[in-house]
């Protein structure tokens, strides 16, 4: 049996798909940096201080894939002037929500980088995605059991005015990540 190679392994198909990839994780981490900076503005102390250094560790991972791109010829897509926020950041508790959602964001476009053919960007995207779901996990005080993927979103517990309502089988999922946020 023959094994078919990589999503963007070889050729000129498996350079545009590098290419593709590489422009996602640019967009999520520049996107990963607006949203530090709004969340670092209603936080404090410690959390202040991981908000500073995660911030500067997207800024770091930015230059990084520009350099990347600039290196395989291709043109960094510019960073946006702002982007949009998947919810309005009022407080302490939000800030902390906007960087756990940010850090699930940029763990699920790595694993466009981890699904190349490609050995050095696979090994680099597993430590991006590593990275980022460490980070999501310390701003949400728990871990996912699929970092990137969808997971179903919580639902709020049964009271008794809900028992004699059938129970649904679905499952909410939350929204696909995406780019801006």
């Amino acid at each position: 049996m023959s094994r078919s190679p990589a999503p963007g392994g070889t050729g000129q198909s498996g350079a545009r798909a590098t290419v593709r990839a590489l422009q996602g994780a640019l967009a999520a981490e520049n996107s990963a940096v607006y949203g530090y900076g709004v969340a670092g503005a209603h936080l404090s102390g410690a959390r202040r201080a991981a908000a500073v250094r995660d911030w500067v560790g997207h800024e770091n991972a930015r230059d990084t894939l520009t350099a990347m791109l600039t290196a395989r010829g291709s043109q960094p897509q510019p960073a946006a002037a702002a982007y949009a926020l998947p919810f309005p950041v009022r407080s302490a508790a939000d800030a902390v929500r906007l960087a756990a959602v940010l850090e699930d964001r940029v763990t699920a476009v790595y694993l466009g980088l981890v699904a190349l053919g490609e050995p050095a960007l696979r090994a680099f995207g597993a430590a991006a995605v590593r990275s980022a779901a460490l980070r999501a996990a310390a701003w949400r005080g728990s871990t996912l059991a699929f970092p990137g993927l969808e997971v179903p979103a919580r639902r709020p517990p049964r009271t008794a005015a809900h028992t004699s309502q059938p129970a649904t089988s679905g499952t909410g999922a939350s929204p696909a990540p995406s780019r801006s946020g």
